[in-house]
């Protein structure tokens, strides 16, 4: 495990992690991860993690900790997580310079 600047998770997110966190009773840290799929290749997956593995990288905001696996780091590596709430609803939304393109649903995107 080592702390990294090559992910940040913003305060809102950080905020929004803690609130979740404390009503499911579980850390605050959240868990990003890459899988294939998606409208356009890949797509970002959201999850409370209950535990941070060997090869996971971290980042930490306001006692929140971002997990992301080596593998999916790769793929989201100088990226920005944040939550934003819009008239289209609330997401984990993950700014990726990485993205060669994205959908419109900004949950996939390809390299």
């Amino acid at each position: 495990m080592s702390d990294i600047a090559d992910i940040i998770l913003t305060p809102n997110a950080a905020k929004r992690v803690a609130a979740i966190a404390e009503k499911q009773g579980k850390p605050a840290m959240l868990r990003l991860s890459v899988e294939g799929g998606g409208c356009s290749g890949f797509q970002y997956r959201f999850g409370l993690a209950e535990n941070i593995e060997a090869d996971d990288v971290t980042a930490e905001e306001s006692g929140v900790t971002l997990v992301v696996d080596s593998v999916s780091l790769d793929l989201v590596r100088g990226s920005a997580v944040d939550f934003v709430e819009s008239l289209g609803g609330s997401a984990f939304q993950v700014t990726n310079p990485n993205a060669a393109s994205g959908c419109g649903c900004g949950s996939s995107f390809s390299v």
